[in-house]
């Protein structure tokens, strides 16, 4: 595959999934990971995980999960394309719907159009999670850590990184013994 061909399948891999970003960048991560992984093969279900990981721990958009996968299949070059894809056609959508979204605040198929997108946005990340968990390396142990973390961040106040540094710990007892 020349590079041409590398940019050109970014692009058309990450534009049309910016369009389907209803509820955040998070929502698409499923379908990201269908194209990256099944269809295209550039890269294995544990790489895209540790992407995953690497993009949510920097600063800055979680979007940011689609210029490491540029980097990876393309180089410098690939990393714009796929940035400029994913961002690119939202940008202009939004312009255009925060237009008709303030004009015509308070209606009712607005209303409807609201309450009708929450749940498909709910399935979307739920679906993103599920794919996120059967990527993970290391069996169950991996996943039950995973929701228990899940759990203490969403019912309690504890800090996420005295998770992360909890996970490493039992995850090197585990390999030490």
């Amino acid at each position: 595959m020349t590079a041409a061909q590398r940019y050109a399948a970014l692009g058309a891999v990450f534009a049309p999934l910016s369009i389907a970003t209803i509820g955040g960048g998070q929502a698409i991560i499923a379908d990201v990971q269908r194209q990256v992984v099944d269809v295209h093969h550039w890269m294995t279900a544990t790489q895209f995980v540790n992407d995953f990981a690497i993009a949510r721990m920097a600063p800055g958009p979680g979007s940011l999960l689609a210029t490491l996968i540029g980097w990876q299949v393309a180089g410098f070059w690939g990393a714009v394309i796929a940035t400029l894809a994913l961002f690119g056609p939202t940008a202009f959508l939004i312009y255009g719907v925060a237009h008709v979204w303030k004009r015509h605040q308070g209606k009712r198929w607005q209303i409807a159009l609201e309450a009708g997108l929450r749940p498909v946005a709910a399935g979307m990340i739920l679906a993103s999670v599920w794919v996120l968990l059967q990527g993970l390396d290391g069996g169950w142990p991996a996943r039950v850590l995973a929701l228990v973390s899940t759990v203490c961040v969403m019912r309690t106040r504890v800090n996420a990184l005295l998770l992360i540094l909890a996970g490493a710990a039992i995850f090197v007892a585990m390999h030490a013994i």
